[in-house]
């Protein structure tokens, strides 16, 4: 495989940390790597494929003309930044919402849609973290049966806030003041609040679930509506789905499409106490998917939970296979 040279935009905060941790587990840190991130952090070392580097300023990896850039420098950076790496021909895979509702633009999960990725494309969006999990979950089923309608309910990790939160979480765990990254206390406590709301009462959390499903399923028609909550948990996002769809199923069918869908896992023994949590998601790539049941209060209607480390395949891993879908 031809090397590359990879600039990591953001290298660290929380995602471009496990950017960086994932390129290192996928034997690609043998690419040239740069590490770039604000001006405060340029200087400062970093370890990456077990050598010592310094972080160099995003201008400075601009003018190194990269291959690719993964970007997780938040929207601000990436409407800024990408399209001076996009003239100098490097493909920015950009983690945060700047880009994902641009008709031109890609919106990418490569399990299921990496055949929209044009060779002119210099700018792809990486999909928020709550909605590739569960299009992970619903697309081998809406290809043999038809998504009509979605209702989802997110149980979302302080960690898809960022730093901030997650300090929030832990200071608050352990008694002490601390700098709040949300309007309440989060420690012992959720609320139904995931971005900013909206003038229709919904948040910017709960639409995007919405339009990116709709975008990555190549599926306008599909009827979606999502309520957001955080919860005091750090390992990963969870989803209560109800799927109606249609055409009629059994759920042998389900859990056999499922199974066989590259990067699913399914757990489902109940009898046994087994269904996926945020502590079986964490630090792994999958997405796991169970309690697989019929809503039996209307046809053609299925249940099921979902959980996925937001900060992997819901963010730096998804971004990653991007980019290896283009290296090869």
């Amino acid at each position: 495989m031809k090397q590359k040279k990879i600039a990591v935009v953001g290298a660290t905060g929380l995602v471009g940390s496990i950017m960086l941790k994932v390129l290192e587990e996928r034997n690609l840190t043998d690419n040239e790597i740069l590490v770039a991130a604000s001006e405060k952090s340029v200087g400062k070392k970093i370890v990456i494929g077990g050598k010592e580097q310094a972080i160099i300023s995003v201008e400075d990896a601009i003018a190194a003309s990269p291959d690719f850039a993964l970007f997780s420098a938040g929207s601000a950076a990436s409407l800024k930044y990408a399209p001076l790496f996009a003239q100098k021909g490097t493909v920015v895979i950009d983690n945060s919402s700047a880009w994902r509702n641009f008709d031109e633009i890609p919106l990418v999960v490569p399990q299921i849609n990496g055949d929209v990725i044009k060779p002119t494309d210099k700018i792809i969006a990486n999909p928020n973290c709550s909605t590739i999990q569960m299009v992970m979950a619903l697309a081998p089923l809406h290809q043999k049966y038809g998504l009509k309608r979605v209702v989802v309910s997110t149980y979302q990790s302080v960690t898809g806030t960022g730093v901030r939160a997650l300090n929030q979480l832990m200071c608050e765990r352990a008694g002490n003041p601390c700098e709040k990254a949300y309007p309440h206390q989060i420690d012992m406590n959720l609320f139904p609040h995931g971005g900013t709301f909206e003038p229709n009462k919904y948040t910017t959390e709960e639409m995007k679930l919405v339009s990116e499903t709709r975008k990555i399923l190549r599926a306008p028609q599909i009827q979606i509506t999502a309520t957001v909550v955080r919860v005091p948990v750090i390992g990963g996002h969870s989803e209560a789905i109800n799927a109606e769809f249609e055409n009629e199923f059994e759920l042998d069918d389900i859990v056999k499409l499922l199974h066989n869908f590259d990067g699913i896992r399914v757990i489902d023994n109940p009898a046994q106490n087994e269904y996926p949590m945020p502590l079986t998601a964490y630090q792994k790539d999958e997405v796991f998917v169970g309690r697989i049941r019929r809503d039996e209060s209307q046809p053609k209607t299925l249940n099921l939970w979902c959980v996925a480390d937001n900060l992997r395949k819901g963010a730096a891993t998804n971004a990653v296979e991007i980019m290896e879908k283009l290296k090869n």
